[in-house]
């Protein structure tokens, strides 16, 4: 029995111009893997500093800022081929959905997040004495640790071919050149994000060095 998806009785296909641009879907694939490469690195020094964390508060508060428009881009990469499949676009059907298991962590993937850096950034504006939002971010980060490393096992094989897909054959792919502005700009974006806000870890650097 064919288990492929099929095309049949869906609606036409609509052009959007961005998506397009990026390179469709094979384009989606290759901007969420390589946004996802760059959050590996970053994660990985982040992970760092949570295991010294006293030392190194000022750089696990300014990694967590960076981290947060390269977290959205990547959200919004996978979302939007989410919203694609599922809404019946033609070739994100034929692309096929990702497979069972991780549709099935997805939603914890997503809301673990939002819950880690949400709460990351509520600390940093509210400072320390917020016992309830560190409780909140603590919980977020076990929830979230977990649901990660079932989510980078999953695609961890396929993440190198995907990375280098556009540098292979001596030739830029279509969207390759947007693809990779969209990475760096999240990359600036973040650092601008974390300069500015900076100044706000005082309370908790000032509280790490009395403790």
């Amino acid at each position: 029995m064919d288990a492929r998806p099929t095309t049949e009785g869906l609606p036409a296909p609509t052009r959007h111009p961005l998506a397009s641009s990026l390179g469709g879907t094979t384009g989606n694939e290759r901007l969420t893997a390589t946004t996802g490469a760059v959050l590996l690195v970053l994660l990985a020094v982040e992970g760092v500093t949570i295991l010294f964390l006293r030392p190194l508060l000022s750089v696990h508060i300014f990694v967590g800022m960076l981290l947060v428009p390269p977290v959205a881009l990547k959200l919004a990469s996978t979302g939007y081929r989410f919203a694609r499949y599922y809404t019946g676009s033609r070739a994100y059907r034929r692309k096929g959905a990702p497979p069972l298991l991780m549709r099935l962590l997805a939603p914890l993937v997503v809301a673990s997040t939002a819950g880690l850096f949400a709460s990351g950034v509520a600390l940093l504006a509210l400072g320390p004495g917020t016992r309830f939002v560190l409780s909140l971010h603590k919980a977020s980060f076990v929830v979230w640790f977990v649901t990660m490393a079932a989510h980078v096992l999953g695609h961890i094989l396929e993440l190198p071919r995907l990375v280098s897909a556009d540098s292979q054959g001596g030739k830029r792919e279509p969207g390759s050149l947007l693809r990779a502005g969209l990475v760096a700009s999240a990359l600036v974006a973040g650092t601008t994000l974390a300069l500015v806000t900076l100044p706000l870890a005082g309370p908790w650097l000032h509280r790490s060095l009395e403790g």
